[in-house]
């Protein structure tokens, strides 16, 4: 402390310190605010309701209020899954899709075994065919969090997931992390759906050209907005207009300027403004296409 302090000086100073600190951490992780309402609404591709703080009702009117009016809500696992079925039919403006996670998959195996595996397969598969449920997603392989010993199970649960797509003329939701060449084998091998969405793309500008001959949806969420994200931008800036759709994979991927704090749907126009930029296009016609490609995707 300064020679003239008093102990009391340095109380004050060391509480006011620890307030302020205690402040811009709860700023850090309050809700980033309404943005500017989209010149023409779109849907959220992809979400979790489920592990966001505010209830259904209330994120869903924030999304609206902003122009996202739809979205799809995704499950992870046979009770997430559930859920999000359960949340659709109960909610005019919701979708589902339902799957089990490139990482659920080896932990049912390694917990109980194949049987594991094929007793949650078919639980999906029950869920997958309800009216309110338009896609089997998100499935994959994710090799970041999984290491070699939970390939098989990952690679067996996505086959399985992608035949139940085709049987039921579902859309197909992949997650693919750090998969590139592998998911887009098995995709060749076992023939990909009629309508194939890459949620929250993480390719290179070359993959996502061979998605759009194929005639792939690719999806984009908040971390195109990151600043090391300039890859991911050139991967974007290759894709037709005709094949982008916008999500937040809510409550993660938050967009700068508020990477950091919760992600919720009301925040799809920070990323799609960013997208517009990266391509070149004016905001609402990019919102046109986003909104009718989801549709087309989703088959709504």
């Amino acid at each position: 402390m300064p020679p003239s302090a008093t102990p009391d000086d340095a109380a004050h100073s060391a509480a006011g310190t620890t307030a302020t600190n205690a402040a811009k951490a709860r700023a850090a992780q309050a809700p980033p605010p309404l943005p500017e309402p989209l010149a023409f609404p779109v849907a959220d591709s992809h979400t979790h309701l489920d592990m966001q703080e505010p209830a259904v009702a209330d994120a869903l009117a924030a999304a609206a209020a902003v122009g996202v009016t739809t979205v799809v809500q995704v499950g992870c696992d046979l009770e997430r899954s559930r859920w999000a079925a359960e949340t659709a039919a109960a909610w005019q403006n919701v979708w589902a899709a339902v799957a089990l996670h490139p990482n659920e998959a080896p932990r049912l195996s390694a917990e109980g075994g194949a049987e594991a595996l094929d007793e949650a397969l078919t639980g999906i598969e029950k869920l997958a065919a309800l009216p309110q449920v338009l896609a089997v997603g998100e499935t994959g392989l994710d090799y970041f969090r999984t290491g070699p010993e939970g390939v098989a199970a990952q690679q067996r649960s996505f086959r399985a997931h992608i035949e139940l797509a085709k049987r039921l003329d579902k859309a197909l939701v992949i997650h693919d992390r750090e998969a590139h060449a592998d998911v887009l084998r098995i995709l060749e091998e076992e023939g990909a759906p009629e309508r194939t969405v890459f949620h929250c793309f993480s390719g290179d500008a070359e993959m996502a050209k061979l998605c759009a001959a194929k005639g792939w949806f690719m999806s984009f969420a908040g971390n195109i907005t990151f600043k090391n994200a300039q890859p991911l931008r050139d991967a974007l800036a290759v894709v037709p207009p005709e094949l982008l759709l916008v999500e937040t994979d809510a409550p993660f991927l938050t967009p700068a300027p508020y990477r950091g704090r919760p992600n919720a749907p009301y925040l799809i126009p920070v990323t799609l403004r960013a997208m517009a930029r990266t391509k070149d296009l004016d905001e609402e016609r990019l919102a046109r296409h986003v909104a009718a490609n989801t549709a087309r995707a989703f088959g709504y």
